[in-house]
Order: C-alpha cells, then structure tokens, then sequence
C-alpha cells in the first residue's frame, strides 16, 4: 500500500511485537512519524530504535487512564499534533468459561476493549481541536464469527471494540475524525505460535480459510494504512475482515 502519510504523527498501541510492529514500521516507511507505545519497556525501545530518527517510545499501559493521558500529553509536547491513533494492543487468556479467572477475565475487558476507549477519548480531543484525526482498532474475526472455543473473555472484548468502533465513528464524525476496525483472522504471531504447534489445529484452520494459508502481519498493514490514507476519507464505521475469506459477510 503507497499511503502518503508524510507530516502525520501516530500513536500506535501495543506496538512491541506481532501486528503492531508491523503496522508501526508501515506507517513509517510511509511517512509518519510513529509513536510507539507497549507495556513491555524493552519492546518498546528496541522498536522505537528500529524506526529512529521519525519515532520514540511511550511505555505505559492502555487500561490506566493516567498513563494513557500522561502518554498522549507527551507525544503532543513532543511533536505538537496526533493525527492517527492504532489500537492494537491486547491479550488472550485460553481458558474454558467453566474455569477462567475472574482477573483473567477482567484483564482482557480492561486491556482490549478499555484500553481503545481511553486512548480514542484522549486523542479525540486532541484531534477535534485539530479539526480531524483517523482512529483505527485493530479487532478480529473472533468477534464477528460467533466465538472461539475457550476464548470467552477475547471474544466478548472484541465484540465490544467492534460496537465501540461504530459509536465512536457515529459521534465523532462530526469533527472530521474516522474510526474504523480492522479484524484480523489467524495470524502468524507470537499470540498465536503455541497453537500452530498444532498440526491438528493447523488443518482446522487452513480447511476453514479458502485461501488455504494463514495470514501474515503485513496482510494487516496495507488495510490500515489505506484506512489511514485520504484514499479513505469516505470510510468510517466499518469493520473490515482481513481473514483470507474465512468469514464472509
């Protein structure tokens, strides 16, 4: 994807690995400057250094509304605008709903469906006063394709980020500011590695995808970059699968 994303500034969270590296490093080389936020410190660094001189790191946590203000305050002291927000970060407890903990399951509502709400409340102020702003979730099949066996908790996070995306888009269109959702199918990330140890579950997945290959973060990226280009100015309140045709709708 050739978005032209050159004078734009990006936060993109959970950006330490997976998908999110891989979109941070995307908007990147298009031009953007990124920053890069994770809660593993490391990650976030090694990142941020990767993308250097057009980045930096922001190591804090989504679900904690200080740290997320505290995070968003810098990035504009830093470089005096927010044009695009990615919400990618987010975790997946495996755990049948007859044994999942209760942490567990508050964790991942905290992370992955809060953790988006509190960025986009934040950024959206910033972008409203900036007369426009695009805001991308990164969200899945998992909450389109009617759930995934002992995945409850990810499962109705994701259904709700996809619900949020749709309520954010609605209010904020006022402002100039999209938000859409990107969902991605299986793919081949660290969050997913242990599973595909499986050649069981390989050949579940792979009979249920007409492409018949799993995807790749850089399936990920040409979508949110496009969602975040002008070529998409029309676009907003979508959820958008990025899953080889393994959920049609």
């Amino acid at each position: 994807m050739n978005a032209e994303l050159n004078g734009k500034v990006a936060l993109v969270t959970g950006a330490g690995r997976g998908i999110g590296r891989a979109i941070a490093t995307g908007l990147a080389r298009a031009g953007a400057t990124v920053a890069v936020n994770d809660i593993n410190p490391d990650s976030c660094e090694r990142v941020a250094a990767e993308l250097a001189p057009a980045s930096a790191a922001f190591h804090a946590d989504v679900s904690n509304k200080h740290a997320v203000q505290a995070m968003i305050d810098s990035v504009i002291e830093r470089w005096g605008r927010l044009d695009i927000l990615v919400n990618n970060a987010g975790v997946e407890p495996h755990a049948s709903l007859l044994t999942l903990d209760e942490w567990d399951w508050r964790r991942t509502i905290d992370v992955n469906l809060t953790g988006p709400f509190l960025c986009t409340q934040s950024a959206a102020r910033v972008m409203k006063d900036a007369c426009g702003g695009v805001v991308v979730n990164i969200a899945s099949i998992a909450g389109r394709a009617g759930g995934l066996r002992d995945r409850s908790a990810y499962v109705a996070s994701k259904t709700g980020l996809t619900g949020l995306t749709k309520e954010c888009a609605r209010e904020l269109a006022a402002y100039h500011i999209r938000v859409n959702a990107v969902c991605p199918g299986v793919i081949e990330t660290e969050m997913t590695a242990l599973l595909r140890q499986s050649e069981e579950q390989m050949k579940r997945w792979l009979e249920d995808i007409p492409q018949g290959r799993l995807g790749t973060p850089d399936d990920v990226v040409g979508l949110v970059l496009f969602l975040c280009s002008d070529a998409a100015t029309y676009i907003t309140g979508q959820a958008i699968n990025v899953d080889g045709g393994r959920v049609m709708v």
